[in-house]
């Protein structure tokens, strides 16, 4: 699947630090509603390539692109019936391991297309039998040449060190191709609400103040956790990291469920907690935790962004990430940091 439309680079740096991020973070709204009018086409490539019978999916991928992953895999299994999993890269690189993959759809995503790891990974997937979709910005990168299904997400060139835009639209494209795996409940995905997501993202975008809010009551910690679960614990990850990597705050991103099992014992007034509640089935869970919380006299607070009339717990996770993404910039902003460029970070990190 190629590029519907081209899209126009961001060129300038601006010297204001966070302009760049924030000036990506914008876009968003246009490259998700190009990647929405294009999912009915992803859907039957994808189709079209599934190998028969389907025995499983794996997903390849590392950083904000595996965490795209963490929340296709709670997709992908329920849509297909069949189990989903995350690929270790280092098996391949470090382990020499050659796993028979026949039978199996495996999608790879990164950003740039040329993280070494994950070209080998997928090479070695495709050459024992996987079937490969691979999701990346770089329709001309070692990665998509690897691809039996080519969804290039038409982002624009991204020059802040966070990836946002691309993020975001990773999350979508993974949606697309778990709709075109099987059906999922209506109240987890369907592609009459995606189309609603490119408004309620620009809604998101115009909303700030939460964030302001937040910033200010919590700007002074050096550590935090950002929990969630199912989908939304995919969405806690990609927060986490967000701010862990523009603020310097030790941000962790962890399932509910992972925190009750030890580290919550951590948790007190100096480790404040940021929940994740996308309602659907692990909204009780959230609740749970929540007056866990109120007890013990820890410090918290729920992301409730606006989110319009968005109906599946899919979309709203995908708005909920843009609105970590506006967080995190004004956490590190508060704490004189630039989210466009982190020390010690850049975009392609060549992991092998």
């Amino acid at each position: 699947m190629t590029p519907a439309t081209p899209s126009t680079p961001t060129t300038d740096h601006p010297a204001a630090p966070g302009a760049v991020m924030a000036a990506e973070m914008a876009e968003q709204p246009d490259v998700l509603g190009r990647l929405v009018a294009r999912l009915p086409e992803l859907g039957e490539a994808v189709r079209a390539a599934l190998p028969t019978p389907l025995l499983g999916s794996t997903l390849i991928a590392r950083g904000s692109s595996d965490n795209a992953a963490v929340f296709g895999r709670y997709l992908y299994e329920p849509a297909s019936g069949r189990p989903a999993g995350l690929a270790a890269p280092s098996l391949v690189t470090r382990y020499g391991a050659r796993t028979d993959y026949s039978g199996y759809l495996v999608t790879a995503l990164s950003q740039s297309g040329r993280t070494p790891e994950i070209v080998t990974a997928v090479r070695a997937a495709r050459e024992q039998g996987a079937r490969i979709v691979a999701i990346t910005n770089e329709a001309d990168s070692l990665l998509a040449a690897e691809a039996d299904v080519l969804v290039a997400t038409d982002a624009g060139t991204e020059i802040a060190v966070p990836a946002t835009k691309t993020v975001t639209a990773q999350l979508l494209a993974v949606v697309g191709i778990a709709l075109a795996l099987g059906p999922l409940p209506p109240t987890v995905a369907d592609l009459a609400d995606l189309a609603e997501l490119p408004d309620a993202v620009s809604r998101v975008l115009a909303d700030a103040e939460a964030c302001e809010r937040l910033a200010a009551d919590w700007a002074h910690h050096d550590r935090l956790v950002v929990a969630g679960r199912g989908l939304g614990g995919a969405v806690a990850l990609e927060g986490a990291l967000k701010i862990r990597e523009t603020s310097g705050v030790f941000a962790e991103g962890i399932s509910v469920a992972d925190l009750l099992h030890g580290p919550i014992a951590a948790l007190g007034a100096r480790v404040p907690v940021l929940l994740i509640d996308l309602g659907g089935p692990t909204a009780p869970d959230i609740a749970a935790l929540r007056e866990r919380l109120v007890a013990d006299g820890i410090p918290h607070a729920t992301v409730a962004p606006e989110l319009g009339g968005l109906r599946t717990e899919a979309a709203r996770a995908i708005a909920t990430t843009v609105h970590l993404q506006n967080l995190a910039r004004t956490f590190a902003l508060r704490r004189g940091a630039n989210p466009d460029a982190p020390a010690g970070l850049a975009k392609v990190t060549p992991t092998t």
